[in-house]
């Protein structure tokens, strides 16, 4: 991501766009308790083929554990929704994307918003652990957990910005987060391209049946990512994600508007 060896800190990102593709904005969310620094490459790789891109930094998120813990899926949500609604107010067609939660989030956006098409990479919908069911109580009983890890990493380690902890009451809200976006996928009904890897321990495929019974767009494309963990958008076959769904957005993205020709009427001279 960066020729410096100093690791860059969790920070929003964006791109006013250039050239003939600065008209098709992509809204970029990163993941539950990740950071920008997650989805950069993806980020920076839109934003060289010109298009206007933005990924902000979510409350709670590129700080420390404790912060996260006083945030709702509420503050989440509602900082992606800002940061599309700024972008497709200047673009004449806007993209939402996002990692994991991030992907959760998107996926909501585009059921409440005329968004030109959703692209997500292993978005969140169920969890592996059925515990989770239980924590609105677990919380109070245990303070936090750490993350699920990679069992055989396909990656080079990268500073991406993750906690160490994770506050399980974060995670009960990013249990109610998954129920609202459930309730909200049939009124999705742009284009969606869906990138699922194949060996994900944090999304479990039940993730991916919710999404397929119950999206609202007639229009889903599933990519499977057979060599990649969770954090795809830096693993492997990071390459094919930044590729495929760029051709994504140009394939969906609304067309230029035509100028109007100039009138042909012409005003008749009265003559004495």
């Amino acid at each position: 991501m960066t020729g410096s060896s100093t690791p860059l800190a969790p920070a929003a990102f964006s791109y006013p766009g250039h050239g003939g593709n600065a008209g098709i904005g992509v809204a970029i969310c990163h993941g539950f308790t990740g950071s920008p620094l997650s989805v950069l490459p993806w980020a920076e790789y839109l934003a060289a083929r010109g298009f206007a891109v933005s990924v902000p930094l979510l409350p709670g998120h590129g700080t420390d554990w404790r912060d996260l813990a006083r945030h709702g899926w509420q503050d989440w949500y509602a900082a992606f929704e800002a940061a599309y609604l700024e972008l497709a107010a200047g673009t004449r067609g806007c993209f939402v994307a996002g990692l994991s939660m991030g992907g959760t989030i998107a996926l909501r956006t585009a059921a409440r918003h005329n968004v030109s098409g959703v692209a997500v990479v292993n978005p969140g919908l169920s969890f592996y652990d059925r515990r989770v069911r239980y924590i609105g109580l677990l919380k109070y009983l245990q303070r936090t957990t750490v993350p699920v890890p990679e069992q055989n990493p396909t990656a080079s380690p990268t500073e991406d910005g993750d906690y160490s902890l994770t506050p399980l009451a974060a995670v009960h809200q990013l249990s109610r987060l998954f129920k609202a976006t459930v309730r909200d996928l049939p009124g999705v009904q742009a284009p969606a391209l869906v990138f699922k890897s194949d060996t994900d321990v944090v999304v479990p495929p039940s993730s991916l049946e919710l999404l397929r019974n119950r999206l609202g767009s007639r229009e889903l494309d599933v990519v499977p990512l057979r060599d990649s963990g969770h954090v795809a958008t830096l693993d492997v076959e990071a390459p094919l994600i930044f590729e495929r769904s760029a051709r994504f957005f140009l394939q969906h993205a609304p067309a230029p508007a035509v100028p109007a020709a100039p009138s042909s009427t012409t005003t008749a001279l009265e003559t004495p």
